[in-house]
């Protein structure tokens, strides 16, 4: 959620430093700051509330620079956002520092500081660990060891990034909990919470591991383990993803990500010949291949996901239990290891992320790691990622670098990833006949998707619609109803209207009561089973009055006419559905939220990548 990136250099750092939190802006915060340390006068520090813009403008007014550094882009957990709670923070003008993550045991730590004659500026539990270290290292003088005695002392989780004036050419920096990669350029070094905000910086990147310890000078760096030891980590080139950070003719960076979306499903089939590579390609972390025959023992599978990829999980499920008859479980990460779950042998673990870096995810991998499942899988995107790295198998997504902080291209490709998965599954048990009939089927969505996103027009002209409204329902049945979830979330996120899903079924069961005149409902109709149903629906919401949009297969003229706010949809089989129909949800909650004129990319109070608790 919050943004770490520091440097040491033989250059100024100050403009690297505000480049690189400019490319973190897509993670979510509410103020940001920055430090230099100066070996003849100590630390200074300028801060500023709001965007990174803010903070260039107070920098531009000092004369911040030098060749070693901190900078944070903060996202409030312990006060609110002011000057005085935003990071680094800075103990005796000796130490500063920089924190991603929470210290669950702040408050104990204060007040035994506190009878140290120690003064707190700011309600954060960053300041805490700041005045830690400054007290640490008065008394014994070396700063490797003060770090491992405050990281044994503190509780949560606490990635930081570290300045001491008293050793003034070197950066050092400790991951516990959330991710921390180093960045290895010509004669400098880095550190940050994310790689893209080094990738124009950097030939090599390090991904440190849980205890790291790193010390970081213009020669080089040394890393170290949780007792101090030196340790070895691998080192990788870096993929430079400057290009997927550029908007081009685009107005947000999630309009260009909801257009994306053809061109991303077409790349992820044309990396499958066959639906046997699918599960070929899978990649081992132990033993560098996959063993297969392990899926054919499966007889149970549990999904943990969070926000939209718990949304994606449900329509796997229905994939999943449709096309090969094995029971899943869908669990939100954050509810999953605070209840006895009950594991039955031969049952497949799935942690669906974006990020791979929530950490409420983590958590219920390694809580599930204590469980007796058969197989570890993570379908993610980033390939780098904790979760990736404690997963036994992993399946990419390849969605590309996601900016806008409502997933849009990263949610589809989760649900293609799942679909492929579970027709590669449905083969290897000879559930599925005909895989190259599946696979044709899958190589004309690219088509289908470019034709959702010409409807765009359409949706343009419904959006006004909303301005006026504080609610709307969004109704689905079978496997629509987890994209009505979805479009709820979406519409939610970035307009801050009031939205909720339900099954259409459910609707009299308590959210009839809800509807009132002109009130907005928006309605999944692809041509299927449900189809009856869902007319039924129709009808008692437009007998009270409600305002239906409907998002109908074109083949259903009649229900078409009956109706005043239509979406026509291609026509596409009922499976394959959910991939079309999340497309016009998406753009409909964008061009709400452009008539409203909030904030599209950077939604308030949301992050990109969730890594606390």
């Amino acid at each position: 959620m919050c943004g770490i990136i520091a440097a040491i250099s033989h250059r100024d750092v100050a403009p690297i430093l505000l480049e690189g939190l400019k490319r973190l802006e897509y993670r979510g915060y509410d103020s940001a700051g920055m430090a230099i340390c100066y070996p003849d006068y100590g630390i200074r520090c300028v801060r500023a509330v709001g965007k990174v813009h803010a903070l260039a403008t107070s920098l531009e007014k000092t004369s911040l620079a030098g060749h070693i550094g901190i900078a944070h882009t903060r996202w409030a957990t312990h006060g609110k956002p002011s000057l005085a709670n935003a990071h680094p923070h800075v103990s005796h003008n000796t130490v500063a520092l920089i924190h991603n993550g929470i210290i669950e045991n702040y408050l104990a730590l204060k007040e035994m500081l506190l009878k140290r004659n120690y003064r707190f500026d700011s309600q954060t539990d960053t300041e805490v660990a700041a005045h830690l270290i400054h007290a640490d290292y008065q008394e014994h003088g070396d700063m490797l060891s003060t770090l491992c005695r405050v990281g044994q002392q503190l509780v949560g989780m606490f990635s930081f990034a570290v300045l001491n004036h008293q050793e003034p050419n070197t950066l050092w920096a400790i991951r516990s909990g959330s991710p921390l990669v180093v960045g290895l350029g010509d004669n400098e070094c880095f550190i940050a919470s994310d790689a893209y905000a080094l990738s124009p910086l950097v030939s090599h990147l390090i991904c440190l591991e849980e205890g790291d310890i790193v010390a970081l000078s213009v020669d080089g760096y040394r890393i170290y383990g949780c007792q101090g030891h030196l340790v070895k980590r691998e080192v990788r080139p870096a993929v430079h993803l400057a290009d997927s950070g550029d908007r081009g003719t685009y107005r947000h960076y999630m309009l260009k990500e909801i257009h994306e979306q053809p061109a991303m499903v077409d790349a992820l089939l044309d990396r499958y010949a066959s639906l046997s590579d699918v599960l070929t390609s899978l990649q081992c972390k132990k033993q560098g291949h996959s063993d297969l025959s392990k899926f054919d023992h499966i007889r149970m599978i549990h999904i943990i996901a969070c926000g939209s990829s718990y949304h994606a999980g449900l329509v796997g499920r229905h994939w999943l239990e449709h096309s090969i008859g094995i029971p899943c479980q869908v669990e939100v990460a954050s509810e999953y290891r605070y209840r006895n779950i009950v594991v039955p042998e031969n049952t497949l673990f799935i942690a669906i992320s974006q990020s791979g870096e929530t950490a409420d995810i983590l958590a219920a991998l390694r809580h599930a790691k204590q469980q007796p499942y058969a197989i570890f899988l993570s379908l993610c995107n980033v390939l780098d990622s904790t979760l990736v790295r404690e997963s036994e198998l992993v399946f990419q997504t390849h969605a590309g670098l996601e900016i806008g902080v409502a997933s849009t291209k990263a949610f589809t490709m989760q649900l293609l990833s799942l679909l492929l998965f579970t027709a590669a599954m449905g083969q290897r048990r000879q559930k599925i006949e005909m895989p190259d009939i599946f696979l044709r089927a899958l190589k004309g969505l690219p088509e289908q998707m470019t034709e959702t996103l010409a409807l765009g027009a359409s949706i343009q002209r419904i959006a006004p619609y909303f301005l006026d409204k504080k609610s709307a329902l969004f109704l689905g049945r079978g496997i629509q109803y987890p994209i009505a979830m979805e479009g709820s979330l979406k519409l939610k996120e970035i307009s801050y209207i009031h939205a909720e899903a339900y099954p259409a079924g459910e609707l009299k069961h308590g959210p009839l009561a809800l509807l009132e005149a002109n009130m907005p409902v928006v309605i999944m109709m692809p041509q299927d089973h449900l189809v009856e149903k869902l007319r039924s629906n129709i009808n008692e919401i437009k007998a009270r009055d409600g305002e239906v949009i409907l998002l109908a297969d074109q083949r259903l003229i009649e229900t078409q006419k009956q109706n005043s706010h239509i979406i026509t949809m291609p026509p596409i089989d009922t499976l394959l559905s959910p991939l079309l129909y999340t497309i016009p949800l998406q753009l409909l909650a964008y061009h709400v939220a452009l008539l409203k004129g909030t904030d599209v990319d950077q939604p308030r109070h949301l992050a990109k990548s969730v890594t606390v608790e």
